[in-house]
């Protein structure tokens, strides 16, 4: 009785302690409840429209794809920006009014020196780091219009750099995930990927080519995306983000519409005929293991999908046969794979491997054993051993004079001024230029998105003459970034790609859908090192990037003053 009568003045203390706020305390908490829910529906409203519009909008098929996309882009960032300022602005004004400006000075204060610690994240420093990087380019380069605007490149000038940069800053802090536009950006992507299965068999469902266009200049564009390149950029991010959701969602129903997302990027990214894409799916196979291998459920579903890759592939490789005159067909890496002869093998082989595992992991389970970081260890002495074999085959072929032992694959082994359809000879040219910048120059680049100008100023002739062709990019994002913004820049980008992957692999398990967004930007990371800096592919790599983050401040507490809950 006793028991009962104190919890029930408890209780009453409780309630009354409740009831005694003030009116203004509860109008203070209103105020700042209301101006979370205001910033993040702005934020929303921006991510929303690049989830579903920028993947597949287009205006006059190939022809101005990457303007429509550019444009697709900086519209609704830049109508969040304003509108966040709009709100800001008022924000502060009713908080002068009615609180004396504390919640706009408690946000202000994290700006001080003594609580930047408290405030920005390894990867928030890098950034800005990077962002100055690239004004100081653009001021100090000759050619500051271009610069600006990127006009004469890519548009990865300032402008579009500020913005990505300016989003993530705003994203990563304020915006609470809404998981399902994560899925969102799943489902898009799939229909992009079920447009380029398509046009693989030549259906052109989006009439883009019309009956007089040479195959020949068709097939290097694909989906609603355009160059091959791009696609297989773009579907390696879907990719990804399925792949590492399939092995470690907990949900059965989810599991399954991963596992579907992957296959269908599997065909996607195979029938995209384009090489980036294994270094996408080396960075996928090769090193999510180093973050997922301490579960035993996680290695399961790792073989099923690499069981279900060498499938897709062992499909394609029947379909082409089959229908040889009414698809594209494969003459790249996989067709190389395909025609050794042991695919079927194989196939069979890792499907015994997923399911003797299976059985494994049952026995394992009934009686109680911990494997832990057994298979974590396991795969990095595999991984080191497989570095090895490929560094002793790269050896062979290219100094050891043995070329001829590789077959059709030494166009891939074997380094030259043509190797990468002209890669090899436009990087060293783009390294010996660099070399020949000032001092300045070798700190902050030619100017933004001016690698075009630059070549076209120095070595115009050497560079038809050697490949027959213009570039106005080095085909890999960090020789373009090293050339065009500088030592600076680039090493502030890598420490920001760095920290980020970092912080979302020290995370990930907080929070299932940070590993999606972590796999899906490192597979971009990879491909990058052979393909262009598109605002066709990146602005969604920068935008998934900003919500993995975001999600891993939120998880961990972090503050800047307002952060969204």
């Amino acid at each position: 009785m006793l028991y009962w009568v104190e919890r029930k003045i408890d209780g009453g203390s409780c309630k009354m302690a409740e009831a005694g706020k003030t009116t203004l305390e509860q109008e203070e908490e209103r105020f700042v409840s209301t101006n979370t829910a205001i910033i993040n529906e702005i934020i929303s409203l921006c991510i929303l429209m690049l989830m579903i519009i920028f993947p597949l909008i287009y205006d006059d098929a190939y022809a101005n794809i990457m303007d429509v996309k550019y444009v697709s882009y900086y519209i609704p960032v830049i109508m969040m920006l304003g509108l966040l300022l709009i709100a800001a602005v008022i924000m502060a004004i009713m908080d002068k009014k009615k609180y004396e400006g504390r919640y706009t000075k408690k946000v202000l204060s994290g700006l001080l020196p003594k609580n930047w610690k408290k405030t920005f994240l390894v990867s928030d420093a890098a950034v800005l780091v990077f962002c100055l990087a690239v004004g100081i380019s653009t001021f100090h380069s000759e050619y500051f219009f271009e610069s600006f605007w990127g006009n004469e490149g890519r548009y990865s000038g300032m402008f579009l750099m500020t913005l990505y940069v300016a989003a993530y800053l705003v994203i990563s802090r304020f915006w609470k995930l809404r998981e399902w536009y994560l899925e969102v950006f799943l489902v898009t992507g799939l229909i992009m990927c079920i447009f380029g299965i398509t046009d693989y068999f030549r259906m052109d469902i989006l009439h883009f080519r019309g009956p007089y266009t040479d195959p020949s200049e068709s097939d290097i564009f694909t989906s609603t995306i355009g160059n091959i390149n791009s696609f297989t950029a773009y579907v390696g991010m879907v990719m990804g983000f399925s792949g590492a959701m399939f092995i470690t969602e907990e949900k059965g129903r989810r599991m399954i519409w991963h596992y579907i997302c992957l296959v269908i990027s599997f065909f996607a990214i195979i029938m995209g005929c384009s090489d980036n894409a294994y270094l996408s799916m080396g960075a996928l196979f090769g090193l999510l293991p180093f973050v997922v291998f301490k579960n035993r459920e996680c290695v399961k579903r790792y073989f099923i999908m690499l069981a279900s890759f060498f499938t897709v592939l062992f499909c394609i490789d029947r379909i082409n046969q089959i229908y040889g005159d009414a698809v594209i067909g494969l003459d790249s890496l996989f067709n190389v794979i395909a025609g050794l002869g042991i695919l079927p093998f194989v196939v069979i082989f890792f499907w015994v491997l997923a399911v003797l595992f299976w059985k494994y992991d049952e026995a394992c389970t009934r009686k109680g054993i911990h494997t832990g970081n057994r298979f974590l260890y396991a795969w990095g002495i595999f991984a080191a051993l497989v570095l090895l074999a490929v560094g002793a085959v790269l050896w062979d072929a290219n100094l050891g004079g043995h070329e001829e032992r590789y077959g059709a694959a030494r166009n891939y082994l074997v380094f030259s001024r043509h190797w990468g359809t002209n890669r090899g000879y436009i990087w060293g040219a783009s390294l010996k230029l660099f070399s020949e910048f000032s001092w300045m120059g070798k700190l902050f680049g030619y100017g933004p998105d001016t690698f075009g100008i630059l070549t076209m100023n120095e070595i115009p002739f050497e560079m038809i003459h050697v490949t027959g062709q213009f570039y106005d990019s080095a085909h890999n994002e960090y020789i373009q970034y090293l050339v065009t913004i500088g030592i600076v820049g680039l090493c502030s980008y890598l420490v920001f790609l760095g920290s980020v992957f970092w912080y979302m692999w020290r995370n990930w398990k907080k929070n299932p859908y940070i590993i999606g967004t972590f796999a899906a930007v490192l597979c971009y990371a990879f491909q990058a090192a052979i393909n262009i800096n598109l605002p066709i592919v990146a602005p969604m790599m920068w935008l998934l990037l900003s919500i993995g983050i975001g999600a891993c401040r939120r998880e961990n507490g972090s503050s800047s003053g307002c952060v969204a809950r």
